[in-house]
């Protein structure tokens, strides 16, 4: 080879992206004003409401600080300290137990106390309030055993209160806590026992001082959760009788046509949930558990529980998994019996097919945006486009009420401009486009639900080494090819994962569908919720039991993915 040849050739081969990124500093720019795009698009209801609360007056808000705020925010407060209380307990006792101890029952409660999570928290009060009426079986046991004949004759609480509300969302969203508790002892808290042991420590000081202090980040995030849930959730606090925040934004959008009012109130609750998640990131502050060497394929020995203490052990995991999975099922299964051959009404499927279909469209468009945010992270991994990923993906933390209201006025808006341009030059009238239709709806729930799809393709795409896209582009692969023949057959188990849980938290959701729904169209959470609010919760058994199995399905997911007890 000439001078001039090697010259060439080493030039050559310098030009080539033989490094350890995927691509060049100046490939993926297009990425930037597409991310952007999307996070303004996934943002604008936080704009709108800030618009729309300052539309009111300081009267409007001193009004609502007199007859709503006080009493909504009180109850509210009490709300999430119960939670706090009871799902904490509940969820961090249950991990404490499958993980580290052997007694009977305990393989098959390591799933099934994740059960309840497949229970919305409004079919949920449905169910325990049939449960726990006059003619339910609790009352008649207790009447029976007592020989009362009316209810004059004794005290029984009333399940239609606040620590009703408490006791009925605890049952369902402890899982939350289970989860996170029992992730971090399977990881860590093996090692942690074996040293306790090692220096003489009981039962009683490891749980105290050592796994207790270890769980505390893993608490946090659990319990959080479970009151961002507790807070989205307007079903069950209506039919309960519990006047909360997120009911009060509905009653004032909804009941009194005060939109600036309820934006207003929306900002104070968005507030809250951002304490929440600088609280929970502050219980993180400063924790660090790394796990060394081969700990979390070590052989461990579970303590076995013998007598007592082991029935002690299954009545403590039973207990959750009977109330917030057992009492549902069987209370609406039964309702769903007697009405088997009239349930499946044209109404009802008319509603499942209509939440079928927005759910899957939804499904669809979240996957899309998740795929390309992550794969602009992939690509071009700078902080400007790593905040623009974390913007778009807070929806999740904002309740359903938040996004309907920050969605409601700009597509309104929009569809009146059009409809008058569309009058002014062409003498048609297009009527409400975005807004009749169940575009606004699809729009929530991509909003809502767009984090779940983009955490479960972004930990995929974090999977494959960014190796493998260099190697590619040195062979003449393009960025677009190396994105549809080499990544995307890889990321199929993931974008479908993705795709599943956008769906079925889209089939269930009920707070931003309640207050965004056009006049015609009804999805299955509406049908259940109507015939509830009308006291025919023995009609909606059908409709309430096939959104049960529906959720069960992510929970199988989350069973199969983090909590392999191997």
């Amino acid at each position: 080879m000439s001078a001039n040849n090697k010259k060439e050739h080493l030039q050559t081969d310098k030009s080539r992206p033989f490094s350890g990124s995927s691509s060049t500093p100046h490939q993926g720019n297009w990425l930037v004003p597409g991310a952007a795009a999307m996070a303004l698009i996934v943002g604008m209801p936080i704009i709108a409401l800030i618009v729309m609360s300052l539309s009111g007056d300081t009267a409007s808000l001193a009004h609502l600080g007199k007859t709503v705020l006080t009493r909504a925010s009180l109850t509210t407060g009490m709300l999430l300290v119960g939670l706090v209380i009871f799902t904490g307990s509940i969820g961090a006792i249950s991990a404490w137990l499958v993980s580290f101890f052997e007694f009977p029952g305990r393989r098959v409660f390591v799933w099934a106390l994740m059960l309840p999570l497949a229970v919305p928290t409004y079919i949920s009060a449905y169910a325990f309030t049939e449960f726990f009426t006059f003619t339910g079986p609790v009352q008649t046991l207790v009447r029976d055993i007592g020989g009362f004949s009316s209810a004059r004759d004794y005290w029984f609480p009333d399940i239609r209160s606040l620590p009703g509300a408490i006791f009925v969302l605890s049952m369902v969203l402890y899982p939350y806590v289970y989860l996170s508790v029992r992730a971090l002892f399977f990881v860590q808290g093996r090692r942690a026992i074996e040293a306790g042991l090692l220096l003489g420590a009981n039962q009683r000081r490891i749980l105290t001082k050592i796994l207790l202090p270890l769980a505390r980040p893993a608490l946090a995030l659990g319990v959080i959760l479970a009151m961002m849930e507790a807070i989205n959730d307007i079903g069950a606090m209506e039919y309960l009788g519990v006047q909360t925040l997120t009911f009060s934004i509905f009653s004032i959008w909804v009941h009194q046509g005060d939109m600036a009012g309820a934006a207003q109130l929306a900002l104070i609750l968005l507030f809250l949930v951002l304490a929440l998640i600088l609280a929970e990131r502050w219980a993180r502050k400063g924790q660090s558990f790394v796990e060394t060497g081969s700990g979390s394929t070590m052989a461990f020995e579970r303590m076995r529980l013998r007598g007592p203490k082991a029935a002690l052990a299954m009545v403590a995991c039973l207990i959750p998994v009977g109330l917030g999975f057992g009492v549902p099922v069987i209370i609406l299964g039964t309702y769903a019996g007697r009405y088997l051959q009239t349930g499946f009404d044209s109404a009802l499927l008319n509603a499942l097919l209509t939440s079928v279909s927005l759910a899957g469209i939804a499904a669809l468009i979240a996957v899309l945006l998740a795929l390309f945010l992550s794969y602009a992270v992939r690509v071009r991994a700078t902080k400007p486009i790593g905040f623009l990923v974390r913007f778009a993906s807070t929806g999740y933390a904002m309740p359903g009420t938040i996004i309907a209201l920050g969605i409601f006025l700009p597509i309104a808006m929009f569809d009146n401009f059009v409809d008058s341009q569309m009058r002014q030059w062409f003498n048609i009238s297009t009527g409400l486009l975005i807004t009749g239709s169940g575009a606004t709806l699809v729009y929530a729930y991509v909003v809502r639900f767009m984090a779940v799809a983009e955490g479960s393709i972004d930990a995929s795409f974090k999977k494959i080494s960014s190796n493998l896209d260099s190697a590619a582009r040195c062979f003449g692969y393009s960025q677009l090819q190396v994105f549809t023949r080499i990544l995307l057959p890889l990321m199929r188990p993931a974008i479908a994962t993705a795709g599943l849980l956008v769906f079925i938290e889209s089939l269930k959701e009920l707070s931003a569908t309640l207050m965004l729904r056009p006049f015609g169209i009804e999805t299955i959470s509406i049908y259940i919720h109507d015939l509830a609010s009308r006291g025919k919760i023995e009609q909606a058994g059908i409709g309430s039991l096939l959104l049960i199995l529906v959720g069960i399905i992510p929970v199988i997911i989350l069973s199969r993915t983090t909590l392999k007890d191997r």
